[in-house]
């Protein structure tokens, strides 16, 4: 029997990071090459899905770099209290497929594990709102009287 999905329900160490309505995680699981993949249903929401990893001792990774990036989002990777953090945020009203690919590094001698993250993108009930309307500027004022100046013409005598 495969292991029930993940609600991934991130601690939030910068007191800033907004949660997506919809963040379900399937269990990480080792393809035939040996790298990690994650499958990874969020909304498109302005709020991220986080993927929490450690290393076989339960401790955080010590470092890692993004490979690949995600095509209609962003994606950041942290550490917070002994875990590794892969936090994706789709881009607002995004809806379709999006992965990307993370370099966990151990330790500066240590193998390094890939993990991909495969993530469906929905945007029910996401409204984009407007952009501003911009007003048009004021009429230009340059400086310059409006009074006409009229020259007049001398006649000569002879």
């Amino acid at each position: 029997m495969a292991p029930a999905p993940q609600v991934a329900i991130a601690p939030d160490p910068y007191g800033y990071l907004k949660q997506s309505a919809v963040c379900t995680l399937g269990p990480v699981k080792t393809d035939p090459a040996g790298n990690r993949v994650v499958q990874m249903s969020v909304r498109s929401d302005d709020g991220r899905c986080a993927v929490a990893v450690a290393q076989p001792d339960r401790t955080a990774y010590a470092s890692f770099v993004l490979l690949t990036l995600p095509a209609h989002g962003k994606a950041m990777i942290h550490n917070y209290n002994n875990q590794t953090l892969v936090d994706y945020t789709p881009t607002t009203a995004y809806a379709g497929p999006d992965s990307f690919t993370v370099s966990l590094i151990p330790s500066a001698t240590g193998p390094r594990t890939t993990l991909r993250v495969d993530a469906t993108v929905d945007a029910t009930g996401v409204v984009v709102p407007p952009p501003p309307v911009v007003a048009a500027p004021p009429p230009s004022t340059t400086g310059k009287s409006s009074h006409t100046t009229h020259h007049h013409a001398r006649h000569k005598s002879s």
